[in-house]
Parts: structure tokens; C-alpha cells; sequence
């Protein structure tokens, strides 16, 4: 199935206009759309078009750059909505002094960011948005639902046990994965590819969250002996971890069988899922 051209080209104007948004104000929907949308400029530059250009190699690295500093804010973002919305008690104050620390880092997070963002830097990679899309050679016998499961393949052959490193190249694989296929011509399968790689990339991508919280909770509160609340944090992010294997085996079953990501029957809840549930709001 070929590539929609329209798509390509609306992905260039989409980072355009949050380009614009962000550098006005770096909200958390702001960040988030900002780095969602050059990581699928990213894919099309890197994995789409015939041949890269000079303009396009400058475009990457000064995305890359910034897509980082966004990245750290909109973690702290996530963070900081979990953890207000985990049922804990206030009554030794951890929660609260948890919650502090990361308002206070998200803060000088989005100081940085905005001085990254200055008028010079955000003009430059408008220019060369333009020029990119300008100069855009995709190959008229592309498919894009071919180079999706060609990507995928880098999952399906690693046999390795599914760790919390293995875990992280399964989410940034099926990122990029996933940004291929929706560039397809609206074909139903390719579709179907999408939602599998959406919903494996949100669980594995929500434990991720939690683990961080977790850390940073451990690093100013100390074990499980010392806070109830990095006890509950460890719990509830095991869990996760538990979900987010089941997410990637089941994308590995699908990839060893040589077939397309098909949707799943109506799951069940697991004790993994009722544990998580419960200590969130």
C-alpha cells in the first residue's frame, strides 16, 4: 500500500504550528504534540524518503536536541499527573514532598526549554521544514505497511528475555513502526497495525512512566522501610511491568508467526491490571 502524499505533507505543517505553539507557551499539550510530531518527521526523513539531504540531516539533529529537553518536561508532566492522582494518605507528608520536588524540576525544566527555543532557533527549523518537504523524494512503489513490518522484524528476531531494557526498544521500535503506518493510504490492515503498536506503545510507555516516578520517589524518600509511599509506588509499577510484558509477547507471538497485528478478543482484567487500578484514582 503506497504512501499518502497528503499525509507526508501534513505532518511537515503539523510540527509547523506546534513549533509556534510551543514557543509561545510550553504547556504540557504543547510539549507533548510538539514531541510527538517531530518524531514522525523523524521516521518519514530517516525511514521513508529515497535519499536524505544535507537540509534534512541539520532538520534531524536540531529536532533530536530539542525533542530531548521537551522529552524531560513532558516526563515530569506525566509524573507529576500520576502521582496526583495515586490514593495515598497525606498523613507524613510524603506525597506532598514528592509532589514539590518534581513541580520545582519541572520549572527549571521549562526555563531551558524556552531558552532553546529562541527566535533564531525556531526560525531555522521552520526554514528548513519548508525546504524538506519541498525537496521530499518518496518512491512511487513505497509501501508503507512493508516498511512498517520490515522495521518490526528487529522485534521478532530478538528472542531475549523480555527485561526492563528489552522492554524500552520494544517502545521506541514500535514508535517508529507505528509512524510508518500512518502514512499509509487508509487501508483497514495497515490500520489494524496501528492500534496494536498504539496500545502496546501506551502500556509499555505508562510503566515507564511509574518507574521514573518510582525512582525519584527512592532517591528523596529512601526503600520501602523508610516510606509507605515508594512501597506502593514499587507495587503499582510492578504491576505495569506486568502488563507491559504481556503487550510486548503478544506483539512478538504475532511477529514470529510472520503475520499482521490482528485485534485482540475483549481481555479479562489481571490481578496486574486490579492492582494498578486500585491505587489510581
Amino acid at each position: 500500500m503506497s504512501i499518502d502524499t497528503k499525509r507526508t505533507r501534513l505532518t511537515f505543517r503539523r510540527l509547523d504550528r506546534e513549533l509556534s505553539k510551543l514557543a509561545k507557551k510550553p504547556a504540557p499539550e504543547n510539549v507533548h504534540k510538539f514531541r510527538t510530531n517531530s518524531r514522525r518527521i523523524e521516521a518519514l526523513l530517516s525511514e521513508v524518503v529515497a535519499e536524505r539531504h544535507r537540509n534534512d540531516e541539520k532538520l534531524l539533529k536540531l529536532l533530536t536536541r530539542l525533542r530531548k529537553k521537551a522529552g524531560r518536561v513532558r516526563d515530569l508532566d506525566v509524573q507529576i499527573e500520576s502521582l496526583r492522582a495515586l490514593k495515598f494518605p497525606q498523613a507524613n507528608g510524603h506525597k506532598s514532598q514528592v509532589m514539590d520536588a518534581l513541580i520545582d524540576e519541572r520549572t527549571g525544566r521549562e526555563k531551558k526549554l524556552a531558552r532553546a527555543f529562541d527566535t533564531d532557533t525556531t526560525d531555522e527549523i521552520r526554514r528548513r521544514l519548508k525546504r524538506a518537504a519541498n525537496k521530499m523524494d518518496i518512491p512511487r512503489d513505497t509501501d508503507a505497511l512493508e516498511l512498517t513490518l520490515g522495521k518490526l522484524q528487529e522485534l521478532g528476531n530478538n528472542h531475549a528475555p523480555l527485561t526492563e531494557k528489552t522492554l524500552h526498544q520494544y517502545r521506541i521500535i514500535g514508535k517508529r513502526a507505528r509512524y510508518i503506518a500512518e502514512l499509509a493510504d487508509g487501508n483497514p490492515e495497515a490500520k489494524r497495525v496501528v492500534e496494536q503498536l498504539k496500545r502496546m506503545q501506551d502500556v509499555i510507555g505508562d510503566w515507564h512512566d511509574w518507574l521514573k516516578l518510582t525512582q525519584k520517589a527512592e532517591a528523596l524518600l529512601g526503600g520501602v522501610r523508610d516510606s509507605a509511599l515508594v512501597a506502593m509506588l514499587r507495587n503499582v509499577t510492578q504491576a505495569k511491568f506486568r502488563q507491559s510484558v504481556d503487550a510486548a509477547a503478544e506483539i512478538r507471538s504475532v511477529l514470529t508467526a510472520h503475520s499482521v497485528p490482528v485485534q485482540p478478543a475483549q481481555s479479562r482484567k489481571t490481578p496486574a491490571k486490579e492492582t494498578a487500578q486500585a491505587a489510581v484514582a
